[in-house]
């Protein structure tokens, strides 16, 4: 009996060269191209693994010559022939399989097409709508496939790494209880509790740490979480993530096991050694010098706080912004004095969507500092300015007079808009870089109260547990992010293994007793019954995937996306159903008038 390989194929259309001139081969694939040269048909068939050049000849078969006129792009076919060189001039460099060709004596056509409403070739622009919709075309074109064989990759390469560790590779479910923190749940209504719901996991976070609570003291799973969020270009409603929890470890073991394990990958990846360890930034250090906790590090362009040089200038939006508490941030365009005014007014309504009011501005020309504000500030100030921010001549400096949170957010967007317009953005360059000391707490003017910066679970720095009862919002969590290029990879923390320490963290998160036996009684039980003190990382997978690429969009390298609607264009997912299954759970719609 042939081998199952053989039955169709000897051989994948992207592995022929020229050592296989002479060799009786089958093929099978797509077409991609149809081509009549002088009597002789060429055609281009394709796999995942590339392109062969085939020739259909009259004078070796004429029968299958004119079943070969038939052919046309995307239809499937099986093909036997002998491969030989290409003749001299003819050979394309561009391709793996350039130097030769396959003389065909045997064609089976197995599958026709219809006309795609696009080709899946590299080189063609599609819309991403058309693209999503008809997203098992999309999958053809070799960039999705080569994204798709790096997921493999690095899943594989997770998976080696951490099973030579002796971690255990366990499930958690995928049906479970709703909890109040994070992003809201999907729901899943039960029929056989009525009125009562699961949701699906935003993440195993509870499961894992029972799981320390167990034993098992090295975990990892490689799991799809659930967020009902608003979506982003590097956000999913569903998406994987390397969820890792380990017993009896500090922050240092996660550290270095989380180094290994990025290294490991892009080494498989990408055959690139990435230097260890990565280094280190506090959290209210990121947010001072680039006005994020997740900066990327690749270029310059820091930000600086001038509040006390700029605070007796007679600039009145300066003045205003200080005495309402706010800070005034700066940040320096080296050269940036080409910028033209239509290009400010620009810059100006771009951050605006990031609540700034104003983008002030002043130019270095001719060793001075020039705009339309500078006559508000004295030249001791102006000194200032330029010694402490660097600025020389040539550059430009931008200013926002804000609320910290407001001048942060729209500087730091800022920052990333100009390096990638003036191409100062290094290709092929992995800035790692870990982001820790985050507060436990901050505080929800809207709603009056605190919530996690993390999640519930995060532990905190010993000396700081008084904190809890004089000043919450002074203790400093004992989490940590790893950040790359500018993108959170991922988020961790030593967990919180006492009992007492839990529920008291529950109850300034403003719940109630009945609430947390409700809601996480399960949980702060099971911590009262020996918990080993333990901490995790979970990397976010996608995204990891979607840097090895290249790309900044994480739907490139996912096979089944879902659009920033949080919709499916192939399937029509989210979709109505049928009045029976809503009787069986129970369930009345009240949209478009249904009851």
């Amino acid at each position: 009996m042939k081998k199952l390989s053989e039955s169709y194929r000897t051989v994948k259309c992207g592995v022929l060269r020229e050592s296989d001139v002479g060799s009786e081969v089958k093929l099978c694939g797509w077409v991609q191209n149809w081509r009549d040269h002088g009597g002789l048909v060429f055609i281009d068939i394709r796999d995942r693994t590339g392109i062969t050049q085939i020739v259909f000849d009259p004078d070796v078969d004429r029968e299958i010559f004119d079943k070969a006129n038939t052919l046309r792009c995307e239809f499937v076919i099986a093909v036997e022939g002998k491969v030989r060189p290409r003749l001299e001039g003819n050979t394309n460099p561009k391709l793996d399989t350039g130097a030769i060709e396959v003389l065909v004596s045997g064609l089976r056509l197995l599958s026709v097409s219809d006309n795609p409403p696009f080709e899946p070739n590299e080189y063609r622009h599609v819309g991403e709508e058309t693209r999503l919709t008809y997203r098992y075309i999309d999958i053809r074109r070799p960039r999705l496939q080569k994204a798709l064989e790096m997921r493999h990759k690095a899943m594989t390469a997770v998976r080696e790494f951490l099973n030579s560790l002796d971690f255990l590779e366990v499930e958690t479910p995928i049906l479970t209880k709703s909890t109040p923190e994070g992003a809201r749940d999907y729901l899943v209504p039960s029929r056989v509790h009525p009125g009562k719901f699961f949701a699906l996991p935003q993440s195993p976070q509870m499961f894992k740490q029972l799981l320390m609570v167990g034993g098992v003291d090295r975990y990892y799973q490689i799991c799809r979480c659930f967020r009902d969020e608003d979506l982003r270009a590097d956000r999913q409603p569903e998406f994987t993530q390397i969820d890792i929890e380990m017993s009896f470890v500090d922050k240092e073991d996660i550290y270095a096991l989380a180094e290994e394990l990025m290294s490991s990958i892009f080494k498989t990846c990408l055959d690139i050694d990435i230097e260890t360890p990565f280094p280190r930034m506090n959290y209210s250090e990121a947010m001072e010098r680039y006005g994020t906790d997740k900066p990327d590090t690749r270029f310059g362009m820091e930000l600086h706080t001038i509040t006390d040089i700029v605070k007796e200038s007679e600039f009145k939006v300066f003045r205003s912004a200080i005495e309402a508490g706010g800070v005034i941030k700066s940040m320096v365009v080296k050269g940036g004095a080409d910028i033209s005014r239509k290009d400010i007014d620009g810059l100006t309504d771009y951050i605006g969507d990031f609540g700034a009011k104003g983008l002030a501005w002043m130019k270095m020309n001719e060793g001075e500092l020039q705009s339309s504000i500078a006559k508000f500030f004295t030249a001791e100030i102006k000194k200032q300015l330029i010694r402490e921010c660097s600025i020389e001549e040539g550059d430009i400096i931008f200013i926002v007079a804000d609320r910290k949170q407001v001048a942060n957010a729209s500087l730091d967007a800022l920052r990333r808009k100009t390096a990638r317009d003036r191409n100062l953005v290094p290709e092929g360059v992995y800035n790692f870089l870990w982001v820790d000391e985050f507060p436990l707490f901050f505080y929800n003017e809207d709603e009056k109260r605190y919530e996690s910066e993390h999640h519930p679970f995060t532990g905190i720095h010993e000396e700081d547990i008084p904190l809890l009862d004089d000043d919450p919002l002074k203790v400093r969590s004992l989490s940590y992010d790893i950040v790359l290029n500018g993108y959170e990879l991922g988020s961790g923390s030593i967990r919180i293994h006492r009992s007492e320490i839990q529920e008291k963290v529950f109850r300034l998160l403003s719940l109630s007793e009945e609430d947390i036996r409700t809601r996480f009684g399960f949980f702060v039980d099971a911590l009262r019954f020996g918990t080993p003190p333990h901490g995790g990382i979970a990397p976010g997978f996608d995204r990891i995937v979607m840097l090895l690429m290249g790309t900044d969009n994480i739907r490139d390298v996912i096979a089944f996306p879902k659009t920033q609607k949080a919709s499916c264009l192939m399937t029509g997912a989210p979709g109505r159903v049928d009045p029976d299954q809503l009787r069986d759970l129970r369930l009345k719609s009240t949209e478009d008038g249904e009851q």
